[in-house]
């Protein structure tokens, strides 16, 4: 276990007025500050309801408090963990006390968190999970987030890890009687496992990217031609007034944003500017970007006025509904954002689409995740390559083995990650 010299602490709630607001405290000297603010420590794990006294026996709080022994604990370390009346007052009181202990420092953003990383309480992935978890805004967010803090990843890669150590510690036992009759061909088992393995690979590289959709949000763009409807459709969409509507072409210039959620799953509506040649500078402008978002969102509206459809071809998976379906007498996949008529087909079917691609995710969810995996990948390729060449080449078949593994190593944390931390534990509060 890595220990660590200072005694941290901080408030583990949100600021300001609350019910109850959680003040942390971790390190060698969380149970002399138990005693110091209420005397005896509770039962290990059981909370108690103390009376909370600064130095001079004035009164700060009454108190439920919680105390978790070295090794039993989020961080690994001793926690006392204070939960106040949620005033503003009665927390800055707490941590003012806390602030004037010997050996108590206020807590960088994340440190909880890297402390329980150092100390073998949680691996690199399952900090992204927990960071996840944090930020998540949908259900689906949260189900992803839960998997990878449960360990899931983590599990997945030791699997990897472990077939792939068999599959290097026959191919060395191979080298080392070289000169000698080996009676059994490890070759088969050998080759059997990293095909295994470099399947499972694959399976999870196909799946980072909407995992990472999960994650950050899926785009569905609304394409059209100029005054076909586009912003009154994203206006019926989102409940609001989102975008301005007008009967003049060219009102929309750069691309509108609205956030919404479908079926559990983060979705970005964006609103593009009408497709057509124009010599206005600033328009083309806007349909210059409304192309390159398009292109990139993940699913495309497309609204048509009659037969006719812009100049930006509809993919397999696209969406097409004709316009203003208020002003036709024939409405058959059409769609009016000013009557409502059709909206909730619409959205129907677009949450079908992203559930569809939603399900194909894995359980890693970073683009740190895939490299790594990629790198395992080609070098499983590699050493697949190597070992058809016969035993004289085993040990470059073995060097490839221990590169593979050393790039699962990194998902978990082991190795290669240094210059990782500082940047995801900046994305932590303070409290965490």
């Amino acid at each position: 276990m890595a220990y660590v010299a200072d005694t941290i602490f901080a408030l583990a709630t949100a600021p300001g007025k609350a019910g109850v607001a959680v003040v942390r405290v971790s390190g060698s000297r969380a149970a002399d500050t138990g005693r110091a603010l209420f005397g005896r420590l509770p039962e290990p794990r059981l909370a108690a309801l103390k009376l909370l006294k600064d130095r001079d026996g004035r009164r700060l709080d009454q108190a439920l408090v919680l105390y978790f022994p070295e090794k039993n604990s989020f961080t690994g370390e001793e926690v006392l963990e204070l939960h106040l009346h949620g005033s503003t007052a009665v927390v800055n009181a707490v941590l003012r006390e806390l602030s004037e202990m010997d050996g108590l420092r206020l807590a960088e953003a994340g440190e909880f968190t890297r402390r329980a990383l150092e100390n073998g309480c949680l691996d690199l992935a399952q900090v992204e999970g927990l960071a996840d978890l944090i930020d998540a805004e949908t259900e689906a967010q949260r189900r992803q987030a839960l998997r990878v803090l449960s360990g899931d990843l983590g599990n997945l890669a030791g699997k990897w890890r472990t077939d792939l150590i068999r599959a290097a510690a026959l191919i060395e036992a191979t080298i080392d009687f070289a000169d000698e009759d080996v009676p059994v061909d490890v070759t088969p088992e050998v080759t059997g496992l990293l095909a295994g393995v470099r399947a499972e690979l694959d399976r999870e590289i196909a799946g980072v990217d909407t995992a990472e959709r999960i994650r950050t949000g899926f785009e569905v763009a609304i394409l059209g031609a100029p005054n076909v409807g586009k912003s009154t459709l994203l206006n019926a969409l989102a409940g609001r007034e989102a975008a301005i509507t007008s009967e003049y072409a060219g009102t929309t210039r750069d691309v509108i944003e609205v956030r919404m959620e479908l079926n559990g799953l983060p979705v970005t509506l964006l609103d593009t500017a009408g497709l057509r040649e124009t010599d206005d500078h600033v328009e083309s402008i806007g349909i210059e970007r409304a192309r390159q978002r398009a292109e990139a969102a993940d699913l495309r509206v497309f609204l048509v006025d009659g037969d006719t459809l812009p100049d930006f071809a509809p993919l397999e998976n696209d969406v097409v509904r004709v316009a203003k379906a208020d002003t036709l007498s024939d409405a058959k996949n059409a769609i009016s954002g000013k009557t409502g008529f059709g909206v909730g087909e619409l959205i129907a079917e677009i949450t079908d689409k992203l559930s569809d691609q939603a399900g194909r995710s894995g359980v890693a969810t970073r683009e740190r995740h895939r490299i790594a995996m990629k790198r395992a990948s080609e070098s499983l390729n590699a050493a697949r390559a190597v070992l058809e060449l016969g035993p004289d080449h085993y040990d470059v078949g073995a060097e490839e083995l221990r590169t593979a593994i050393r790039a699962l190593d990194s998902i978990v944390g082991h190795v290669d990650v240094e210059n990782l931390l500082d940047e995801i534990f900046s994305s932590f509060c303070i409290g965490k």
